[in-house]
């Protein structure tokens, strides 16, 4: 496919194979494995696969080659490697390059499984961590090193939606010739290209906005093509986190609507922000596009819209937030986020409960924060719903 057809076609479009009957619909190959013609052809497929080739399901399958395709196109990465869930993404996209005596430097603001990847699981097997305050250029500045191997950041923090200036980071990155990993889920690959920003590697969760629906687990890695299929694709094969193609392909119908679905969700977002960001009921309103963020220059820089995600700091602490919770009608309480329902958590007691008192306070997890990803609802119900929850508070 040209290079020059726009996002939402490519969202359609790119990566389709066709079998010979021709669907319209990408077709799902349930299998583990494929047929050789002759014991020649699969000893060549073993020494080298050609670009439409296969021998195994845990190496690559078409229906998850489309998606990888499809996805690196929209991210514009030379290559995609798609994993069992956002997890199993974010830990191969670290610990397939990293060895012990390596040094990383990650920002402190990280999802609760991200934290434990980074500051449990790497450190035990020998990997140097520093971490920073993502937003502090000062303090990325003073830990990278001449030795640092890469530099890890959410670009959009769950949940405190602090925004890191992802360029600057970059480039003090890259001047020690780090390599820059980047989960950009909360960006989305409709509002940021990060590559364009300076990130090497991509992460997603395709958990989230790209199914979209709540149907299934996924994740993927984009980056160049030597680092997928050199560094990356030979730990995925042989630590099983491949992807299954029947995840593949809800993940393909997924991104058929990922553009609108997303679209219309931030407008919600900023819709319900502005209309709650003066509530006496709560302490601070958190959204990347509201004027009174603190990083809103950067995100207003860095991101074509603001995300599908806003957070509420409640006033009265988490017996004010829990009754606030259950008053609602419309929102669901649960802990995804990018979903067609809007969906709310409270992070202290959910994604974030095995950090201390202490570490969520210095992330600006308080007792009253909750997290609110909003769906494809109409705003105005989801206003009521959300207003009067807060009356019960």
């Amino acid at each position: 496919m040209t290079n020059d057809r726009k996002t939402r076609t490519r969202l359609v479009h790119d990566g389709i194979r066709r079998s010979q009957y021709g669907e319209v619909s990408e077709a799902i190959f349930l299998t583990q494995g494929f047929v050789y013609d002759s014991a020649e052809q699969a000893e060549a497929r073993f020494d080298k696969l050609g670009e439409d080739e296969f021998i195994y399901a845990r190496y690559g399958n078409p229906t998850v080659r489309m998606f990888e395709e499809r996805l690196a196109a929209v991210e514009g990465t030379e290559d995609c490697f798609a994993a069992a869930s956002g997890m199993a993404a974010v830990n191969a996209a670290l610990m397939s390059m990293l060895k012990a005596g390596d040094h990383i430097v990650s920002a402190r603001a990280l999802f609760g499984s991200c934290l434990y990847i980074v500051e449990e699981i790497l450190t035990r097997f020998g990997v140097d961590v520093t971490f920073v305050d993502g937003t502090d250029l000062d303090q990325w500045r003073e830990a990278i090193r001449p030795d640092t191997k890469a530099v890890f950041m959410e670009m959009v923090s769950n949940p405190a939606l602090e925004v890191i200036d992802l360029r600057a980071v970059a480039g003090l990155a890259h001047e020690v010739g780090a390599t820059v990993i980047v989960d950009n889920v909360f960006a989305t690959p409709i509002y940021t290209r990060a590559v364009e920003l300076g990130a090497d590697v991509v992460v997603y969760s395709t958990t989230k906005h790209i199914d979209g629906q709540g149907r299934a687990l996924g994740g993927a890695i984009c980056g160049t093509r030597g680092y997928i299929r050199k560094t990356l694709e030979p730990y995925l094969k042989h630590t099983g986190g491949a992807m299954s193609p029947f995840t593949a392909w809800i993940m393909l119908k997924g991104m058929e609507t990922l553009d609108l679905r997303v679209r219309a969700q931030t407008a919600a977002a900023q819709e319900l922000a502005e209309a709650l960001s003066a509530h006496p009921r709560l302490s601070r309103v958190i959204y990347p596009g509201l004027a009174t963020h603190a990083q809103h220059t950067v995100a207003r820089d860095q991101m074509t819209g603001f995300g599908t995600v806003l957070s509420l700091d409640i006033a009265g602490g988490r017996d004010a937030a829990f009754r606030f919770l259950n008053a609602l009608q419309i929102v669901t309480i649960s802990n995804n986020l990018g979903d067609a329902k809007s969906i709310i958590t409270h992070p202290a007691t959910t994604t974030h409960s095995r950090l201390s008192e202490d570490q969520r306070a210095h992330l600006g997890i308080g007792p009253g924060l909750v997290r609110l990803s909003v769906g494809l609802e109409d705003p105005e119900d989801l206003l009521a719903d959300l207003t009067a929850a807060l009356d019960v508070t």
